[in-house]
């Protein structure tokens, strides 16, 4: 451990030691004191017999006497009488007075029912529409003899010439349609002969249309009854040519592709959505998205697919949205921010209330009609959209029970909140509840609490720390040390063996997720917009649970766990932020966490990162950051000193 960590390490002893006195000043007894002398004068073999030893910064650690922590070798401290006499010991409860009440900041709201929505952000860019793509084939062999159409992006009709071209087998086939009209007109008075010679007019007739030629052009031939030796091809539908194989004079064989159409006035938005994210959308539901092209417009679409696998590469999963483009303003390879918003029912399910008593098509989703039939682009039958679960809506459902985010305390395994007592003023207990998914700055609340119980939104923390000083039992601690914490017990000294063996490429995949969310955040505090922060750092506290350590080796997993602990510390400090500033200064030692796993780690090396150094941050002591962009954006000053700072390394190339 190199100097500067060692003085970390001690500041953030001391730290704790002036939380724990304060704190203890804050929550005792003024009488305790005085109780503890009576008691202390009844000998020391009686002291022992009923006192404990805790680590005022591991309240988990109990020991029968003096002595050092086992996790960070703090002096223990005697804890008050254990022997079970006062039943309020077994009781996650504290009873506080107006004036520590006051000084804690301990703030209360009621439990309410309330309409929630989340608003979720995804990515992507603006791609042609498959299903209206027309290639342009030849149906004979032939050689192109003149282009009308003779350059890429050109914009044509249904109908509009597009090549000449000449062809033997359309010269022989010209010369039997002469053949085959002419003894059909012979054969006007002989009824036998002249139901023959139609067949075999018909037969030729066939030929020609398998060969896309118009009525325009058969016409033609007939009437003035000579081989025509060049022949017109016609556009079949109108859009962009996007693609042009046909060049003058150059030969062609049956099925090669001569053009490729595509009809713009209806594009797809090609989209990413984290993992994390999934839950939230549905098929049919409204999107809104924006252009770096068109600024301060906003374009809206439908999902018209969710991929039904993940990316292993970027962990992420492709959504399709069906946008209409009249004006053609919206281009292909245009890139595009989308937001999606939904509503959350008690249940946890995502209200779509916009598909109820629609009639959808299995194969086509995008394909939503208000009465039943069939598919317009697959004849199949069209189906109501409850059956398919695309609608999830009860118009006599009950508003979701819902607490703001700062309430619970969550551990990981559990959810807590604290509660004020309804008839002891002053009184505080822990009540464990079962959280649903989070919308925005609220939770849904599953089980554990009623409407109207008075639930604690500010300094809940500060009680259960209180608790746990006091050596009453505490809702966070559970039984057994925590993961970090035996982790330090078990490995004391940094592991160097980590470092020797080579880190699996596909774990260094899987973080690539990670990377891509810490500069979501990054760009959030850059563009001062405090809300896209958080919400990239709700998506980093998810992520960081899903890259597999069963690919790496019992080093690397014991450097893994270390890490992955201390950033999910660091980012609660930025999904937790009340303003910028609060934000911006957890966000600087997310950045030094992030530096150290991409340092130990790596990354698939498909993205460059390089890190960036100002000094003229946080009063000039200076701050680092991390980007995946040589161009300095300044995440600490945002728009007022934006190209602040310089890039100092390069840390994946």
């Amino acid at each position: 451990m190199n100097r500067k960590a060692n003085w970390l390490w001690i500041v953030s002893i001391s730290v704790a030691l002036v939380a724990g006195i304060i704190v203890g000043y804050l929550f005792s007894d003024p009488s305790s004191d005085a109780e503890n002398g009576r008691h202390s004068d009844s000998g020391t073999n009686t002291a022992a017999a009923t006192s404990v030893w805790t680590c005022s910064m591991h309240p988990q650690v109990r020991q029968p006497k003096p002595g050092k922590c086992p996790i960070c070798f703090m002096d223990l401290i005697r804890l008050t009488s254990t022997s079970g006499d006062d039943a309020s010991e077994n009781v996650p409860e504290l009873k506080l007075t107006p004036r520590a009440v006051k000084m804690a900041r301990i703030q209360t709201v009621p439990v309410r029912r309330r309409d929630v929505s989340v608003e979720t952000r995804l990515f992507g860019k603006v791609d042609f529409n498959e299903s209206l793509i027309a290639y342009i084939t030849a149906k004979m062999p032939g050689r192109v003899e003149r282009l009308y159409v003779d350059y890429t992006g050109i914009s044509v009709r249904q109908g509009d010439h597009m090549v000449e071209y000449f062809s033997p087998e359309l010269m022989v086939a010209q010369q039997e349609l002469l053949f085959a009209v002419k003894d059909y007109r012979k054969q006007s008075n002989n009824e036998s002969a002249r139901i023959e010679a139609e067949a075999a007019l018909q037969s030729v007739l066939k030929k020609f249309d398998a060969w896309d030629l118009t009525k325009e052009n058969i016409d033609n031939i007939i009437e003035t009854g000579e081989v025509s030796r060049n022949m017109t091809l016609y556009a079949p539908v109108s859009g962009i040519v996007i693609h042009k194989n046909a060049l003058e004079g150059k030969y062609f064989q049956t099925g090669d592709r001569l053009f490729t159409i595509a009809d713009l006035s209806k594009v797809w938005v090609m989209l990413e959505a984290y993992e994390s994210d999934i839950f939230w959308l549905k098929y049919g539901q409204e999107i809104e998205f924006t252009t770096n092209s068109w600024p301060g417009e906003t374009f809206k679409g439908r999902i018209s697919f969710i991929a039904p696998i993940v990316d292993p590469l970027t962990r992420t999963v492709k959504v399709r949205v069906d946008a209409s483009n009249p004006a053609g303003r919206l281009k292909p390879e245009m890139f595009v921010n989308a937001v999606a918003y939904a509503g959350v029912s008690q249940n946890g399910r995502v209200i779509n209330p916009q598909l109820a008593g629609k009639w959808i098509c299995p194969m086509h989703p995008s394909v939503i009609e208000e009465n039943a039939g069939k598919c317009r682009i697959c004849d199949m039958q069209l189906i109501k959209s409850e059956a398919l679960g695309y609608a999830s809506t009860d118009e006599n459902a009950d508003k979701p029970l819902v607490i703001p985010a700062t309430a619970p305390l969550i551990t990981g395994k559990r959810a807590i909140v604290y509660l004020a007592a309804e008839d002891r003023p002053g009184t505080y207990y822990g009540q464990e509840i079962v959280l649903g998914p989070r919308a925005g700055d609220f939770y849904v609340v599953r089980e554990g609490l009623r409407e109207g119980d008075q639930v604690v939104v500010n300094g809940n923390f500060k009680i259960d720390s209180a608790l746990q000083i006091q050596a009453r039992p505490s809702m966070m601690s559970d039984n057994e040390p925590h993961a970090r914490d035996r982790e330090t017990m078990e490995h004391s000294e940094p592991n160097e063996a980590a470092a020797a063996s080579p880190v699996p490429r596909q774990f260094k995949y899987e973080l690539d997720s990670v990377y891509r969310v810490y500069f979501d955040i990054q760009e959030g505090l850059a563009q001062d917009d405090l809300k896209i922060a958080r919400q990239a750092s709700e998506k980093l506290k998810t992520l960081l649970t899903q890259p597999s350590h069963d690919r790496l080796n019992s080093d690397h997993k014991q450097e893994w766990h270390k890490l992955k602990t201390e950033i999910l510390n660091s980012n609660m400090g930025v999904a937790t932020a009340k303003d910028l500033t609060k934000a911006r200064e957890s966000f600087s030692a997310l950045s030094a966490d992030i530096y150290e796993l991409c340092r130990r780690f790596g990354a698939s090396g498909k993205f460059p990162i390089y890190r960036f150094f100002c000094p003229m941050v946080f009063s000039n002591k200076g701050g680092y950051w991390l980007q995946d962009k040589p161009g300095v954006v300044n995440p600490y000053f945002g728009a007022a000193m934006l190209k602040c700072g310089e890039k100092i390394e390069n840390v994946i190339e």
